[in-house]
């Protein structure tokens, strides 16, 4: 393994700052995650020592931190048809199919959008991700559809990476849940963590991280309601868990209620519809749309004409 070695002394002003917090404020190429996998792993010393994650800096503290070199991408390039809504230079923003995992992990190696991206784009993706997750600056769920934005560059994937982290990056989706909703708007926020009775799956649970979930409704049916949803945090399967918990599950979601679409197809029925951002190096204001998938349309279609 090949790394990469920065030291950094504590000033007095940063004093009483976590470890994992401070070491994403130096460096911003490494996310508080990426922090938190580098101090487990001894790859992020205090004064020579292994710390917890939650440990305070002290003033004149010496840290140090290995960062592994990005391996070579070992992943295999696949002619897999993609729908690009936008592409320069320095980003790609693809419409992500329902159905589609977003990168490999071990044991599934092939079939993904990353598979998809490296035979679009051959060498010019981000190696921040690592080795399994090229250029990749945000993610949606298996069965979501919708804007995902890329990155060619690590230039571009740190600037992303900030406006994702601090939520300056407006992510709206559209989503028909079975129920109707009283309220014409509404806001949920429930804190999201690991499922204590099923730990493949997310839950609203108390020592959970905060989770903020905006809601418009657009249109009310007999059985069903249409929504706007706009998320202010980016947890794991956020949008489904929240509209779970409070009794208005998405049709078509196999985890977070019966699964069950009664409109004879299979599709989750939850799509990311837009995505307002600046573009990471021209500042530029992006306001990227992708249309509804068309078994989504179909659905919708259906109920308009009943």
């Amino acid at each position: 393994m090949i790394y990469k070695l920065e030291e950094y002394i504590v000033p007095k002003e940063e004093k009483g700052k976590r470890l994992d917090t401070y070491i994403a404020q130096i460096n911003k190429s490494i996310t508080r995650t990426s922090a938190q996998r580098l101090i487990e792993e001894e790859n992020i010393l205090v004064n020579g020592k292994k710390q917890k994650v939650s440990y305070k800096v002290q003033e004149n503290d010496k840290i140090t931190i290995k960062i592994p070199e990005p391996k070579p991408i070992e992943l295999k390039a696949q002619d897999i048809p993609i729908d690009v809504i936008y592409e320069d230079s320095d980003i790609i923003v693809v419409n992500k199919p329902k159905g589609m995992v977003v990168h490999p992990a071990n044991g599934n190696l092939e079939g993904t959008l990353v598979n998809a991206i490296l035979a679009k784009c051959k060498d010019s993706l981000s190696g921040i991700g690592g080795e399994i997750r090229p250029g990749i600056v945000h993610r949606l769920d298996k069965d979501t559809s919708g804007l995902l934005i890329v990155a060619k560059n690590d230039n571009a994937h740190v600037k992303m990476s900030e406006q994702i982290k601090n939520h300056e990056v407006k992510k709206t989706y559209i989503a028909l849940v079975r129920g109707v909703f009283k309220e014409n708007e509404a806001t949920i926020n429930m804190p999201i963590g690991r499922s204590n009775t099923d730990r493949k799956k997310m839950a609203v649970v108390k020592n959970g991280k905060e989770a903020i979930t905006h809601i418009k409704v657009l249109k009310k049916y007999e059985k069903y309601t249409l929504l706007e949803i706009n998320i202010e945090t980016g947890r794991t399967h956020q949008i489904r868990v929240h509209l779970s918990y409070i009794g208005f599950p998405v049709i078509g979601d196999y985890t977070y209620s019966n699964g069950k679409n009664e409109f004879g197809v299979i599709g989750q029925c939850l799509h990311a519809k837009a995505l307002d951002f600046k573009h990471p190096i021209t500042k530029k204001d992006m306001h990227l749309e992708a249309p509804l998938p068309q078994y989504f349309q179909e659905i919708l279609d259906k109920l308009d004409n009943n």
